[in-house]
């Protein structure tokens, strides 16, 4: 993995000062940590535009010719990401550029992150491990594929509970052209970021359990059904109930691949489930949960029940 910086601050200036730090140079103690990643890419959504790389308006990098287009992050689908668990996801893209700009050359970068809040002063941030591949489909067009990674518990770019909501995606690029962004002509870098290609939402991961008995039964006898319904917390990184919310008891025979919803209920106080129903035949019990804007659906293992 690559630990990589953006725009960071540098004596009280925004200047561009490092993009990459080769794997191996990492492994043995990179000098750039998770705090300078973070505050490399915040800086880099403060600083407005041009203005990241030079504090003198006569000293701005030139607008790279380069646009993004078709930007998909994870399929189109909500991140589902639990309390301690990394979670990577596919971001792919098309870049259209001009002829002179070299996308391949080494001191070329390029990727699409994500962010919450607004673009000038995000209140969050997340990225990925490693930079984009891209494939060449003409000589001024490229699809590229990267990722999104998300640690939970990182403590720099780690998730609160305030995250489970839509983020906007933005990409950036800067060519670099031969210059050092601290010595060399700060007017023949080029310098691009495009705003809003794309949102996409955050969820915390769901767990739905159930317990169907006794087992087996009498057939017309009752059938007490328990469950609970948690949710991750980003907090504190723990499984607590999802209160208030409604969750169907379902059937299905043991014959059938189909289940049927017999009642809805909604879960107490500490997400828990509690409901009866009558025998009827062989059969599987669960409960399913539809999801909200912030939590993904979740259906629990049916658990079966012979009825005699």
């Amino acid at each position: 993995m690559r630990i990589r910086a953006t725009v960071a601050a540098v004596t009280g200036a925004l200047a561009l000062s490092a993009f990459v730090v080769p794997a191996a140079q990492a492994a043995d103690g990179s000098s750039y940590t998770p705090a300078d990643l973070a505050k490399a890419a915040r800086a880099f959504h403060a600083a407005s535009g041009k203005s990241a790389f030079s504090s003198s308006a006569a000293e701005e990098p030139y607008t790279l010719d380069l646009t993004f287009s078709s930007v998909k992050v994870n399929n189109g689908k909500p991140i589902v990401v639990g309390t301690t668990n990394h979670v990577s996801v596919p971001v792919t893209y098309t870049v259209t550029h001009g002829a002179d700009v070299d996308i391949h050359a080494d001191d070329f970068f390029m990727d699409v992150d994500i962010y919450r809040g607004s673009f000038d002063s995000p209140t969050a941030l997340q990225m990925g491990d490693d930079w984009p591949v891209c494939t060449d489909s003409s000589a001024t067009v490229a699809t590229c594929k990267g990722t999104i990674d998300i640690y939970p518990k990182d403590e720099f770019l780690g998730l609160t509970n305030a995250d489970a909501t839509t983020w906007k995606a933005e990409g950036y690029a800067v060519a670099l052209n031969g210059q050092d962004p601290d010595t060399g002509d700060v007017t023949k870098i080029g310098y691009v970021a495009q705003d809003r290609v794309a949102t996409t939402k955050l969820q915390r991961y769901s767990k739905l359990t159930v317990n169907a008995s006794p087992e087996p039964v009498v057939k017309g006898k009752t059938i007490t059904v328990t469950g609970k319904l948690s949710r991750a917390n980003w907090d504190d990184h723990q499984y607590h109930g999802y209160t208030g919310q409604a969750v169907k008891l379902q059937y299905r025979k043991k014959s059938s691949s189909t289940y049927t919803t017999l009642k809805t209920i909604t879960t107490n106080s500490t997400g828990n489930l509690k409901t009866t129903t009558k025998a009827t035949a062989d059969g599987y019990y669960r409960f399913s949960f539809a999801g909200t804007s912030t939590t993904p659906a979740v259906n629990a293992a049916g658990d079966y029940v012979d009825v005699k």
